[in-house]
């Protein structure tokens, strides 16, 4: 989709678009320099894709996706999540959002030590209206979506690194969001687990879950249907996946490891 010059004039995205930006730029001053992160990006991602985001340091990737997570705010340009433009939404409004909407998978699995599995997972319920019979419910739903029910009561100390990332999927999914965004989360785990990971990716996909993940890595970005590749803050590639292998199959030529 090529940037618009006048906002309004922008042709109305397709129905089934559940974010889309139109010329977002993002500027930083750092001293006397300004950056200019973003330099026209306009795009749409569909319900139920998922696309995978690549690039180099200082692509604007990264800038990219905390637009996209209400993390920060456009200096310019609009951002339509589920047809409502967020992108000059007030701090509050914007931390709704991120607890509602958006769900959150980092590559250092940000768990809290002290608390088991479940706790860590109950933890975004905790801002939202739901009683603590239905906290405990969802959590719990969660953490067998991504094969963790007989780790629910072990602490972060207790689990192997594949297992904190997905205690972390399970947080990220506990308040149902219509958007998961994933920065480098196989980054601190080897290879077998990181199939493992796009396995539960995969399959969150296939239930229709809408999934936008940041790699520096080829092999893991194939695991998409869509690659986006950013370059000096503009998109320069958007290609699909043609015949994308599925983790599944992957991870039965790969060697076991203990668990």
């Amino acid at each position: 989709m090529a940037a618009a010059n006048q906002l309004d004039s922008v042709p109305a995205a397709s129905s089934s678009a559940v974010l889309r930006v139109v010329d977002l730029h993002k500027y930083y001053d750092l001293g006397d320099n300004r950056v200019h992160a973003l330099r026209g990006v306009s795009l749409e991602i569909r319900r139920g894709e998922f696309v995978a985001i690549m690039g180099a340091s200082g692509s604007g990737k990264s800038t990219f996706m905390n637009l996209l997570g209400c993390l920060d705010r456009p200096t310019s340009g609009q951002y339509f999540l589920e047809g409502v433009d967020v992108s000059q939404h007030h701090k509050r409004a914007l931390a709704h959002i991120r607890n509602q909407q958006i769900g959150f998978v980092f590559q250092g699995f940000n768990l809290l030590s002290r608390t088991t599995a479940l706790e860590n997972t109950e933890l975004p319920t905790l801002y939202s209206k739901l009683d603590r019979a239905e906290c405990v419910k969802r959590a719990t739903e969660a953490l067998a979506m991504v094969g963790l029910s007989d780790r629910m009561h072990h602490y972060p100390s207790q689990m192997s690194g594949g297992q904190q990332q997905r205690a972390a999927i399970a947080r990220a999914l506990v308040n149902r969001p219509s958007i998961l965004l994933a920065d480098e989360p196989t980054g601190n785990l080897d290879s077998r687990t990181s199939v493992e990971i796009l396995e539960i990716f995969q399959r969150l996909n296939d239930s229709g879950l809408t999934i936008v993940l940041v790699t520096h890595e080829q092999d893991i970005s194939q695991f998409a249907r869509r690659v986006l590749i950013f370059r000096d803050g503009k998109v320069r590639s958007d290609t699909a996946v043609p015949n994308r292998p599925r983790a599944s199959d992957v991870l039965k030529s790969l060697p076991a490891l203990d668990d």
